[in-house]
């Protein structure tokens, strides 16, 4: 908080979104500033259509009197974008400013292909979506967007990424504000890039677990990465590498898709397991087609997906130690009975009992849509920053 007299407007929002103060009394009283001055400032929110009057708080005198009116983030004035990549599939939507999905579709993209196509693509469903949820291209405030590899949050690039080809410094953010732009008419919008992992965390700490101040979400797809969420923020690393446990030695001789023996992923993700079922004569060639067989209930892919768990349930004994979370969530492809079952196996054998006496160890509440969630909230939690809060106001000319 600024300095009594020079809290922004951007504050003032920030205090109301939190809920830590929702009346104009309040306000004054959580800022020292004078009822004028608390006025002056919410006035520019109104005129944004950023804040709206909601009822009557309850009277807090005992002699009776009006109730205070409470003030709330109006989230009808704008909607975000957000698309969440996988290796062969994605997943995009709209929604509200409050998370709310209000529209959604899902198909084959293929990174492969190259981030132009891709994100060429993206912007194509986004256009559909927006008509299909009834909200002009206008009304977008931002686009988020989840990839599967690390990311330099900075500048929005992804850095040497193993299981995207092609897409090393390339300019996300750029070609997806101009995909935008080329599908709907409407002028570039921000774009935030995260890694998957970090953005499926970011969502769940979120919406199901916000008073855990230490939550870690693993995601065992065609890849393995993990996303930790400390005091209610995303923790990347200097560069957007943290959590890429994907690449820790194990001690195995397989080759990894990085270019190096060895590496977790390379024995104990879907894509490890569907190879190692195609040996066996088992149709499978990505972590999704070893989740559907999971479904059927394949007993080679529960063998399998109980073995992988153990592998991964050993490095996580020390990922648990050094982060000490009040939470560990399985998610991505493997995420069943059989991978929970050997995660638990190894993590509870090989991890001190101080570190795992207050853990809760569960899958995915969000599912699918975790990722879409988390870069969505992302979004809005950059552009209503107070410090951004206060450059777009001026820019609307409040």
């Amino acid at each position: 908080m600024s300095a009594r007299g020079q809290v922004s407007a951007g504050e003032l929002l920030q205090l109301v979104r939190s809920g830590r103060a929702v009346t104009r009394g309040a306000l004054q009283q959580a800022t020292g500033l004078s009822r004028a001055t608390v006025g002056q400032r919410l006035d520019r929110l109104f005129r944004a259509g950023w804040l709206r009057e909601g009822a009557g708080g309850p009277v807090g005198s005992p002699l009776g009197g009006r109730p205070s009116i409470t003030l709330e983030f109006d989230d009808s004035h704008a909607v975000v974008l957000a698309a969440d990549l996988e290796t062969r599939h994605a997943r995009a939507a709209v929604l509200s400013l409050t998370g709310e999905i209000l529209a959604e579709h899902s198909g084959t993209l293929v990174v492969e292909d190259g981030p132009d196509a891709v994100l060429g693509d993206l912007g194509h469903w986004f256009g559909e979506l927006l008509e299909k949820a009834g909200h002009r291209a206008e009304e977008v405030c931002g686009i988020g967007l989840a990839v599967p590899g690390p990311v330099d949050t900075a500048s929005g690039r992804v850095v040497q990424p193993p299981i995207m080809p092609g897409w090393d410094g390339y300019d996300i953010r750029g070609r997806l504000a101009r995909a935008f732009t080329e599908a709907t008419g409407a002028p570039p919008v921000p774009v935030l890039v995260d890694n998957d992992a970090n953005l499926m965390a970011y969502g769940e700490q979120r919406t199901g677990f916000p008073d855990c101040s230490a939550f870690v979400l693993v995601k065992v797809s065609t890849g393995i990465g993990a996303g930790v969420v400390v005091d209610g923020s995303l923790f990347r690393g200097i560069d957007g590498g943290a959590g890429d446990i994907g690449h820790i030695r194990v001690g195995a001789e397989a080759l990894c898709r990085c270019g190096s023996y060895g590496c977790l992923a390379a024995v104990a993700s879907g894509g490890a397991v569907a190879r190692r079922l195609a040996e066996d004569g088992v149709p499978a060639a990505s972590g999704s087609d070893v989740r559907d067989l999971l479904a059927a209930g394949h007993p080679a892919a529960s063998a399998l997906a109980r073995e992988a768990g153990r592998q991964v349930g050993d490095v996580l004994a020390t990922v648990v130690t050094l982060l000490n979370p009040g939470v560990l969530m399985i998610a991505g492809d493997l995420a069943g009975t059989a991978f929970l079952t050997g995660v638990r196996e190894l993590l509870y054998q090989r991890a001190l009992p101080r570190s795992t006496a207050h853990l809760h160890v569960v899958t995915s509440r969000l599912g699918e849509r975790a990722g879409l969630v988390g870069a969505g909230a992302l979004v809005v939690e950059h552009l209503y920053a107070p410090e951004r809060v206060e450059e777009r106001l001026m820019a609307l000319g409040v």
